[in-house]
Order: C-alpha cells, then structure tokens, then sequence
C-alpha cells in the first residue's frame, strides 16, 4: 500500500510552490486519499493547494487532477483522488498559492503538510 508526503510534515510555506514529484506506479489500487493539514495560519490570509499529474516526473498537466477548497483556518481536510480513468498519470505534485491581505506582515506565513495514501480496493467495496 502506497503512502507518501507531497508536503513535508513541518513545512513553513511563505510563497507559492510546487512540491516534489511522487511516484505512484507501483500503487496496486488507483484511488487515494489526499490529505491537507493546516497547523498554522493567521487572520486575513488564505491557502489553495492542487494535484497535478504527470506521466513522466517531468511534464506536468495544464489542469489539476485535484483542487481543495480555498482554506483561511486551522484544520484538517481529506479528499478522494481518483485515478482509475487515468492510467497515463505515474507522477503526481503538489501545487499551492498563498494570500495575505489587510493589516500585520504583508508575507503569508502558514504551517502545513499534505499526505497521500492509497486506499485498497476491498475498503472501496465496502463503502458501496
């Protein structure tokens, strides 16, 4: 069973960016639970985070194969990525874009990570 980190556990985001390339070949199932934790964050700023695909590690898709609400508070959010109608995806990145308004530091500042785990077939059975 594949589980990986697209964002490390204490990651210190200020700017937007792109996290690293993570294999998800060898994963038997193509569904996964994508999870973002948002462990700080102040008043008046937001996070948005993306999936984009890749068939080589190199090349990445126009569009995102997973958006997450735009996020302004502390918490956890899961979301299902299912790849089973895009078998041409190996590679999948993390992308995000921060904003800060009003008063205080002009510089976003949050503390996040974003997990990745697939989820097995029999599991996905049972939920039906």
């Amino acid at each position: 069973m594949l589980e990986a980190e697209l964002l490390a556990q204490t990651s210190e985001i200020t700017e937007k960016g792109d996290g690293a390339a993570v294999d998800i070949s060898s994963a038997s199932n193509r569904v996964f639970l994508v999870v973002l934790q948002i462990k700080q964050i102040v008043e008046q700023e937001s996070f948005e985070l993306t999936i984009f695909g890749s068939a080589d590690g190199t090349t990445w898709g126009a569009k995102p194969i997973l958006r997450f609400p735009q996020k302004f508070y502390r918490g956890e959010t899961p979301m299902l990525l299912d790849l089973k109608t895009q078998a041409d995806v190996k590679f999948i990145r993390a992308h995000w874009d921060v904003n800060r308004w009003g008063r205080g530091p002009e510089q976003p500042r949050f503390e996040v990570s974003v997990r990745i785990q697939e989820v097995p077939a029999a599991m996905l059975a049972e939920a039906k």
